[in-house]
């Protein structure tokens, strides 16, 4: 099978290894920025690049001359701003998996909102902020505070939080991409968690769910320890975002993939915060292979050749508790050497970066050990920056 891999960030190694390993022929499209990137050369048969900000005429173009040669089989996303490029491919070649109205799902927050109201899933209160008589409607109903959010970016990026209306028609004036492609809705309290799973045949058939420390995007714009930690499968919180996380999945129509999902634990139960047809950033792979020895990607990968031809089985998995404690650091080489926990299964060497992953059959140690780190990472390396306004190369 020939499998084309789009990747215009620099990730998804795993996936590309895996695929090379089930015998596929793998054809990578990257960003012209990351040609040079430590790609694992030996599970590639071919790399092309094309221009960032490339017009789906000259993706096509390219993709056509690449056919010409190989018979493309398959065309798997591993980015979230690869997903409407992957599914346009898909309807240009006629290839298995989703295409352009399923990727929307995925990709645009107010889709998704719509979506998920119509499934019964509950929601943040939202609107679109196309007309102005139906925004000033909007927020004479729903108190603040509101966020501003770009409708297909991802993380905490663009992401403002608006006060009331003084700060909102300013913010609305002259925004990066047009009115049009913003969302706005109401900020609600309460715990962020994400469940990370893998679908094959539409059947949720693996997910795990964890619970952030601070919520990701309160960590973007004001700094601070990213902290997350698997949930135990019979705790109550994890029973009720499983279950929500299975309808979502289900109703959005993704057939074969994986998926990262977060929501909000609020008074009124599960809220649906958004999703998308990818693997988890932020060394959360990592983190559920800790705890479950399970690998997304590699598993990802699997589910991508197999399609509608082949059987998947999902690996068995462990059931332990396992956790993340990471910040920006104040050195370009951090040293965790004080770090000597034997529940330390991984510690990330990234420029500017202190992480370490642990791992333990007890969720009170993992928990015990984050609280922790939190201090002691406050103390010995972190630093903060701004949040971008754009997607960081």
């Amino acid at each position: 099978m020939t499998i084309l891999c789009i990747a215009t960030y620099f990730k998804g190694e795993a996936f590309l290894r895996e695929c090379r390993r089930q015998g596929c022929t793998v054809l990578l499209l990257t960003a012209e920025t990351h040609a040079s990137a430590a790609w694992p050369h030996d599970a590639i048969a071919e790399m092309h690049t094309i221009a960032r900000g490339a017009s789906d005429a000259d993706i096509r173009r390219l993709v056509s001359s690449v056919a010409r040669r190989h018979r493309i089989e398959r065309a798997a996303a591993l980015d979230d701003f690869d997903v409407e490029m992957g599914a346009m491919v898909r309807e240009f070649l006629q290839l298995p998996g989703f295409g352009r109205t399923v990727a929307a799902r995925f990709r645009d927050k107010l889709t998704m909102r719509t979506t998920a109201r119509r499934l019964g899933i509950s929601v943040p209160e939202f609107t679109g902020v196309f007309n102005d008589e139906e925004v000033d409607a909007w927020t004479s109903r729903v108190s603040p505070p509101w966020v501003l959010k770009p409708r297909s970016s991802a993380a905490a990026t663009g992401i403002k939080t608006i006060a009331g209306r003084d700060a909102l028609w300013p913010a609305l004036e002259n925004p990066i991409d047009g009115r049009g492609a913003y969302l706005l809705e109401q900020f609600v309290k309460g715990d962020v968690y994400h469940v990370d799973s893998i679908v094959h045949h539409g059947e949720v058939v693996f997910s795990v769910a964890s619970r952030y420390g601070r919520p990701p995007m309160q960590i973007a714009h004001e700094g601070g320890i990213f902290i997350t930690r698997r949930l135990p499968n019979d705790s109550v919180e994890a029973a009720r975002l499983l279950e929500t996380n299975r309808r979502l999945l289900t109703g959005f129509g993704l057939v074969h993939g994986v998926s990262h999902s977060e929501f909000i634990g609020s008074e009124d139960g599960v809220v649906f915060l958004e999703t998308s047809a990818r693997v988890g950033g932020a060394y959360i792979v990592d983190v559920v292979e800790a705890a479950t020895g399970v690998n997304l990607w590699a598993e990802w990968a699997k589910v991508a050749i197999a399609g509608d031809d082949t059987r998947y089985e999902p690996p068995a998995a462990r059931s332990d508790s396992a956790g993340l404690a990471l910040c920006l650091a104040r050195q370009e080489e951090p040293d965790l050497s004080g770090y000597t926990d034997p529940d330390i299964v991984t510690r990330i060497r990234k420029p500017h970066h202190a992480g370490l992953i642990v791992r333990s059959p007890d969720p009170r140690r993992v928990e015990s050990l984050l609280d922790d780190y939190a201090h002691r990472f406050s103390r010995d390396f972190l630093a903060t920056m701004p949040a971008p306004e754009r997607p960081v190369e």
